[in-house]
């Protein structure tokens, strides 16, 4: 049996006509090839209890956070698609339709890239500022990310309640996005194979973007009862969907006589954004201990440095120390008679070790 490189599974609308290139007739395509991987497994417990240790740490804590879920159409017309079909072919459908962010890895600060930016503006509070504007603090991604807020919380303090606090947020979207289509290509013997053409779509200008606008409400701490302001965050992700604009490819898919293939689309920008307000806090936790990592062998250096430094806690090696006592104790001091026991005594420690075991009588 001839394969082609590519192929799908049998539909519908070519089940009829003999085609021997479905993936179900045993046709596997190359692209299928596992090219991906696992990371390794940075953490292992064994279940044993006793090597859970109570550690304290230092971290922001989020003290209230919402998440916004946000959506933007645009539509496009006659948008042109590559390569061209093969001449001998004919589209006997679409099997899967796909959409992702463009990104240029190459510059960052790309125009066409997918960029969306969060402006927010708060009432019943106010962002604290100095002469250069509102003052930023360095989040969890290592960037100036958060703001310091700040209002008189001695109202609800003295409730032990939160303050609440409201928002409005502007989310500027632009750039451009990759649309595939997944053509389902028949030649004249009625063979199909799976043929995807892309298109870079613009989305919005930087100096023209999409813009949406939603509400928020927010409980704030206390700012007097902290070393530190609580301080305000987002972060904002965005995808897209798309679709043909009325959902059947013979209205909205054009092949002109070079085989270029041109398109009508709807395309759905998803966006999911999430604002919180944290505070640097000291927490204790349950550890199983430090991340252990099995490294690759040296030929040379027979001893590397630690990245992190031992424990301390003398607390732990007390609680060793007493282990390592008890496990003597009970290597020396082993009961002469086995149970059932029997009146009479068993065998006497050692002074100072371990006490010695009941007489029963």
């Amino acid at each position: 049996m001839n394969c082609f490189s590519n192929c799908h599974p049998v539909y519908p609308q070519t089940a009829g006509s003999g085609c021997s290139n479905g993936c179900a007739q045993g046709c596997v395509s190359p692209d299928t090839k596992d090219n991906c991987c696992n990371a390794a497994n940075l953490c292992n417990f064994d279940g044993d209890m006793s090597k859970v240790v109570s550690e304290p740490i230092y971290v922001q804590k989020i003290y209230d956070a919402v998440l916004l879920n946000l959506q933007g159409l645009k539509t496009v017309s006659e948008q042109r698609f590559t390569p061209s079909i093969p001449s001998g072919f004919r589209i006997a459908g679409i099997s899967e339709i796909k959409c992702r962010k463009f990104f240029n890895p190459a510059n960052i600060n790309d125009p066409s890239n997918m960029k969306i930016t969060a402006n927010t503006t708060i009432s019943g509070a106010s962002f604290v500022c100095d002469s250069n504007g509102e003052v930023c603090v360095t989040g969890p991604d290592g960037t100036l990310s958060e703001r310091l807020l700040y209002t008189d919380t001695s109202s609800c303090d003295s409730n032990e309640r939160g303050t609440p606090v409201f928002g409005t947020q502007k989310v500027c979207i632009s750039g451009h996005v990759i649309v595939t289509l997944d053509l389902i290509l028949i030649d004249n013997f009625g063979r199909e194979v799976s043929f995807p053409v892309t298109a870079n779509v613009n989305i919005a200008t930087p100096a023209s973007p999409l813009l949406l606008t939603s509400f928020f409400e927010m409980c704030m701490p206390s700012v007097f009862d902290t070393a530190f302001l609580p301080r305000f965050t987002e972060l904002c992700n965005v995808g897209c969907e798309t679709r043909l604009a009325t959902n059947s490819f013979g209205r909205d898919l054009n092949v002109n006589a070079n085989g270029e293939v041109s398109a009508n689309l709807i395309i759905a920008l998803c966006v999911n954004c999430e604002k919180k307000i944290i505070v640097p806090v000291q927490l204790c936790v349950l550890s199983t201990g430090f991340v252990e990592l099995s490294p690759n062998t040296s030929q040379v250096c027979a001893n590397f440095p630690q990245l992190f430094p031992n424990q301390i806690n003398g607390s732990d090696e007390d609680v060793d120390a007493d282990a390592d006592d008890n496990n003597n104790c009970d290597q020396n001091c082993r009961p002469a008679c086995p149970p059932p026991f029997t009146p009479g005594p068993c065998c006497p420690p050692p002074p100072g070790c371990c006490d010695p075991f009941p007489v029963i009588g």
